[in-house]
């Protein structure tokens, strides 16, 4: 588990479900990433993650907020199963309700410093689409550059390099 001054990242469990489902299921909120067709859909790519998680060590967490424990979102660094290839990449998705307010830049610098400071990872990758202009904010202020079009995705690649020193400080705790 990890933590931020606002929020908790937990792993996700089964009953999280038809949570996750309310914004990954919704078209318009995920305009720009991939849309779940089904509640069964985002059963099983959960379930792939949480595989990922057990066999990797990492994978995205429930983002749950510190104050009210309300599920905000899902993010992290991870090797996406589905689309595998790309080395450790960040990625996020948040309810609606939760825009605006600072939660992926959070959430991103709190992983980012998770993936430096105890899993050593050399680089982690990113992928935003070119109207998303909110997500390619929160990966320029988490130290990410743009490296090119992926034009088969209709994203663009950004890249960054592990931190040495300075920095967030990771902080976690045991479940």
């Amino acid at each position: 588990m990890l933590e931020t001054p606002r929020l908790l990242l937990r792993p996700v469990r089964p009953s999280d479900a038809e949570a996750f489902f309310a914004f990954l299921g919704d078209p318009d909120a995920m305009r720009f990433t991939h849309n779940h067709a089904s509640l069964r859909e985002c059963r099983r790519r959960l379930a792939g993650f949480e595989w990922q998680r057990r066999s990797e060590g990492y994978a995205p967490w429930a983002v749950t907020g510190k104050a009210d424990g309300r599920l905000l979102g899902w993010g992290g660094v991870y090797r996406d199963p589905f689309d595998p290839g790309w080395g450790p990449e960040l990625g996020y998705s948040f309810h609606p309700a939760a825009w605006g307010h600072g939660y992926a830049t959070e959430l991103a610098h709190a992983c980012l410093a998770w993936a430096d400071q105890v899993l050593g990872l050399p680089e982690v990758l990113a992928f935003a689409h070119p109207g998303n202009a909110a997500s390619r904010r929160v990966l320029e202020k988490a130290g990410f550059a743009a490296v090119r079009p992926v034009p088969e995705m209709e994203r663009i690649l950004y890249g960054r390099p592990r931190h040495q020193s300075g920095g967030s400080k990771c902080r976690s705790r045991a479940l």
